[in-house]
C-alpha cells in the first residue's frame, strides 16, 4: 500500500455537497472550473506524544475532518491561493520565486511549504502556475494537524499538476521535511498518517525507515475528541522547539555519559539503539546521568566541552538560542516512558484481553500525567477537560497533539457514549460558555478515516 501513490478517484461532484459548493465558489472566484480536487485528512494521536522527533514510534489515526483544495493549472507562472474562510486573505506569488516568512505562520505559508517541497525534490525551476481554493474543516490550532494537512494537501496538489508520481511514503517524508520551512522542528507523524491512513484502522508509525502497521482498535469503545477551545499555534511560539532542543541536548549528554560519539547524536532513540538496551534500562541510565534541576546553557557547555557560541550556532534552533534553562531529565523520562506506553498499547490491541479498554485507558491516563508533569505541555483548561472526561465515563483521557491548548482524546465505552457527551457538554462547555467556531464541533466521536486522495469530476 505505502509503495503506491495516493489514489485518484472519479466522483460525481454534483452528488457531494461540499465539493459542489467548493466548485461553485471556485467559479465565482476565478471565473473557471477546477480541473481536480485534493483532500488530506487531519489526525488524532491516540498515544505517543512528543516522541516522533526523538525517533520513536507513535500511534495516530486520521480523522474525517480534512483540507480540501480545488485546483486549476494555468498557463501563467502565477500561484493564486484563496480560502473559503474569509479570515484567511488571498495570496498570489510567482511560482518560481517562493519565499516563506518564518516570522509569521500565515495560512498560505503552509501551502507554500508543500509546494516548495515537491519543487525542490524534483529540482524544478520553471513551474506552471495554478489557481487554488482551499476549504478546511479541521479546527485550526487545535492539535488535530490542520497545518500539516494543508502542507500535505499542497504537496499532492503540486505533484498532480506536474503529472509526476511518488509513493505515499516519499510524499510523507518530503512534506515532513518541507514543513520545517515554517520553523517548526517536527518529527513526521502528522504527514505520515495523512498519507498512510486507511479507513477502519489506527496505525503504528515507525521512523528510520518510515513504515506504518495496522493497529486494530478494540470494539465496544469509541474515541472522542474534545476541543479545550484554547488555541495553540506551534509555529507562533518557541515552546515546541524548546522541547525538541531539550530532547536533543538530553540525547547528547546521555551519549557523552556513555562515551558514545555525542556530537553525531541528534535523537534519544539513537542513544538507545547504540547502547542496545531496553526503554526501561534507558530510564535507569537517565536517573544515573542527568539531574532533575534545570541545566543552564553554561552547564551544558561544560558537560560537552564546547563554547556557548558552538552550542548556539551548532546545536540550538534560531528561536531557542536565548532560552535560559533546559529541563533535560524530565524530558528524557517522558520520552522513554511514553515510547514504552506506545508499544504496550499496540500489544494490548493485538492480544485483545477482556479488560483491554480499561488497560488502554490507564495507559492514556499515564500519558497525560507524563505530558503534564514531566513534559509540561498541558495547560489548566486541558487538565480540567481531561478530568471532566474521566468523571463523565471515559476509561482514559489525555491531551493530544503538541498541547498547551487544543484537544483531548478520550476512550469511552460505546454503551455510555450518549451520557458521556451530554455530561461533558454540560460540565465543560455550557457552564463556561466555551465553544468552537461556527461550523466546527467542539466535541465529537471519531473513527479511523482514510488518507490523502485526488478526485476527478466524472
Amino acid at each position: 500500500m505505502a509503495a503506491e501513490g495516493p489514489a485518484t478517484l472519479p466522483v460525481q461532484v454534483a452528488e457531494h455537497p461540499r465539493l459542489l459548493k467548493l466548485k461553485e465558489m471556485f467559479k465565482t472566484k476565478f471565473g473557471s472550473i477546477p480541473k481536480f480536487y485534493v483532500r488530506a485528512p487531519g489526525r488524532v494521536n491516540i498515544i505517543g506524544e512528543h516522541i516522533d522527533y526523538c525517533g520513536y514510534s507513535v500511534l495516530p489515526m486520521a480523522v474525517e475532518q480534512d483540507m480540501l483544495i480545488a485546483v486549476e493549472p494555468v498557463k501563467t507562472h502565477t500561484l493564486q491561493l484563496a480560502n473559503t474562510n474569509p479570515l484567511y486573505p488571498d495570496f498570489s506569488a510567482s511560482a518560481n520565486t517562493i519565499q516563506i516568512d518564518k516570522s509569521k505562520p500565515l495560512w498560505h505559508n503552509y501551502f507554500l511549504c508543500g509546494f516548495k517541497g515537491i519543487q525542490e525534490h524534483f529540482g524544478l525551476s520553471d513551474l506552471t502556475g495554478m489557481n487554488c481554493l482551499v476549504d478546511g474543516n479541521i479546527p485550526p490550532s487545535s492539535g488535530l494537524s490542520s497545518s500539516s494537512a494543508l502542507v500535505c494537501c499542497a504537496g499532492l496538489v503540486t505533484l498532480t499538476v506536474l503529472g509526476m508520481k511518488l509513493s505515499k511514503v516519499e510524499l510523507a517524508e518530503i512534506c515532513a521535511k518541507s514543513e520545517r520551512y515554517i520553523g517548526t522542528e517536527g518529527g513526521g507523524m502528522d504527514q505520515s498518517i495523512s498519507f498512510l491512513a486507511e479507513e477502519g484502522t489506527a496505525k503504528l508509525i515507525e521512523f528510520g525507515p518510515l513504515r506504518a502497521t495496522d493497529v486494530k482498535l478494540p470494539s465496544g469503545a469509541v474515541f472522542v475528541i474534545a476541543n479545550s477551545c484554547v488555541e495553540m499555534n506551534k509555529a507562533a511560539t518557541s515552546h515546541f522547539n524548546t522541547r525538541v532542543m531539550e530532547c536533543r541536548l538530553a540525547a547528547k549528554l546521555l551519549a557523552r555519559h556513555k562515551n558514545l560519539q555525542w556530537d553525531k547524536v541528534l535523537r534519544l532513540e539513537e542513544v538507545q539503539a547504540q547502547l542496545g538496551i531496553s526503554l526501561e534500562e534507558m530510564l535507569l541510565v537517565t536517573e544515573d546521568a542527568l539531574h532533575p534541576e534545570p541545566y543552564s546553557p553554561e552547564e551544558i557547555c561544560r558537560c560537552l566541552g564546547i563554547s556557548l557560541e558552538e552550542l548556539r550556532t551548532q546545536i540550538l534552533s534560531p528561536d531557542t538560542q536565548g532560552v535560559p534553562a533546559f529541563k533535560l531529565y524530565q524530558r528524557a523520562k517522558h520520552v522513554f516512558s511514553e515510547a514504552a506506553r506506545v508499544l504496550q498499547f499496540k500489544k494490548i490491541c493485538e492480544d485483545g484481553p477482556e479488560d483491554a479498554v480499561a488497560l488502554l485507558g490507564e495507559l492514556m491516563n499515564q500519558s497525560h500525567r507524563s505530558c503534564r508533569d514531566l513534559y509540561e505541555c498541558s495547560c489548566p483548561e486541558l487538565d480540567q477537560l481531561v478530568d471532566t472526561c474521566r468523571r463523565s465515563g471515559a476509561q482514559g483521557s489525555r491531551l493530544t497533539g503538541a498541547g498547551w491548548g487544543g484537544c483531548t482524546v478520550s476512550l469511552v465505552p460505546a454503551d455510555v457514549l450518549p451520557a458521556f457527551l451530554a455530561r461533558v457538554r454540560e460540565a465543560y462547555y455550557q457552564r463556561s460558555g466555551r465553544g468552537a467556531a461556527p461550523g466546527q464541533h467542539s466535541l465529537f466521536a471519531t473513527k479511523p478515516g482514510g488518507g490523502a486522495l485526488v478526485f476527478l469530476d466524472a
